[in-house]
C-alpha cells in the first residue's frame, strides 16, 4: 500500500457522501449556540442533501449522466482488448486467498464475452494498490480458469487509472497495437478514456453497465443504501476527472 494513494482515498473521504454531510451537519450543531440561524442551516442542508442523494432517482441519475452512449462494437474499430480492474476481495475463504471483486468480475466478464465475440486479444490491468495480490494476475486467473478465454497481457503494476493507462499503453505499443477497445463501467469511462488517449492510444469505449432505464417508480425516492452508494460513486468520478485534469 503505496502512501500516495492512502492519502488521496483519506481526503477523497472527506469529500464525499456520507462523510461530508456528516461533518457538515456536525459544524452546523457547534454553531447552534452562537450563530443559531447558521448552524440550523447547515444541519438542515445536510440532512436534505444526505436524503436527496441516497434515493435511487438522484443516484442512478447522477451515474448515468457520466455514461457515454453505447458504443456498437463489429471488431473492426480496435486490434485489443483492455479490461480495467475494479477492486479485488481479500484472503476470501471460499476462494482460499485473494478474488476479484464484484466491479472486477463484471468487467472480466464483459471482457471474456467480447473476446468471444470480436475474436480480439485481451489485455488486463490493475495492481495491488491496497495491498494483496495484483489485481490484473486475478483477473487473468478468472478469464481462463472460469471464462475459458486466454489473457494476452497482464498490466500489474498500476495504482490507478492514470497509471492502467500507461502501462498498459507501453506493453501494446511493443506489439505495434496503437487500437484498443476500453472495458469499463459505463460511468467509469469518462475518467478512463482521456488517461488511454493521453497515451497516444484511440479508444473505442466498451462500456459495461448499460440499462434501458425506466419511468420514475415511487421507491426511487425512497432513501437506501444502494442510492447512496451510487451518489457516492458518482461523486468520486467526478472528483477523479477534475483531479486528473489539474494534474496531467
Amino acid at each position: 500500500m503505496s502512501i500516495t494513494w492512502l492519502l488521496t482515498n483519506f481526503l477523497a473521504a472527506f469529500l464525499l457522501p456520507p462523510l461530508n454531510l456528516l461533518l457538515l451537519g456536525g459544524f452546523g450543531l457547534l454553531l447552534l449556540k452562537r450563530r443559531r440561524v447558521l448552524g440550523q442551516t447547515l444541519i438542515g442542508f445536510s440532512l436534505a442533501a444526505l436524503w436527496l442523494l441516497a434515493t435511487p432517482f438522484v443516484g442512478d441519475g447522477m451515474l448515468d449522466a457520466l455514461k457515454p452512449p453505447a458504443s456498437n462494437l463489429d471488431g473492426r474499430q480496435a486490434d485489443a482488448i483492455v479490461v480495467l480492474s475494479g477492486g479485488s476481495r481479500y484472503d476470501t475463504v471460499e476462494y482460499g486467498g485473494d478474488t476479484v471483486g464484484r466491479f472486477t468480475l463484471e468487467r472480466v466478464r464483459y471482457g471474456a464475452w467480447l473476446a468471444r465475440k470480436l475474436g480480439k486479444p485481451l489485455l488486463v490491468a490493475g495492481g495491488a494498490p491496497d495491498g494483496g495480490r495484483p489485481e490484473g494476475q486475478l483477473m487473468r486467473e478468472t478469464l481462463e480458469r472460469e471464462f475459458g478465454v486466454k489473457v494476452r497481457w497482464v498490466e500489474d503494476r498500476s495504482e490507478n487509472t492514470w497509471e492502467n493507462a500507461h502501462f498498459s499503453a507501453a506493453l501494446l505499443k511493443k506489439e505495434g497495437i496503437s487500437r484498443i477497445y476500453l472495458v469499463s463501467h459505463a460511468w467509469h469511462l469518462p475518467r478512463a478514456l482521456p488517461a488511454f488517449e493521453h497515451e497516444g492510444l484511440r479508444v473505442v469505449p466498451a462500456g459495461t453497465g448499460y440499462s434501458r432505464g425506466h419511468g420514475p417508480r415511487p421507491l426511487d425516492f425512497v432513501p437506501s443504501a444502494k442510492g447512496l452508494y451510487d451518489s457516492y460513486l458518482a461523486m468520486h468520478e467526478g472528483i477523479g476527472l477534475v483531479w486528473y485534469r489539474i494534474r496531467h
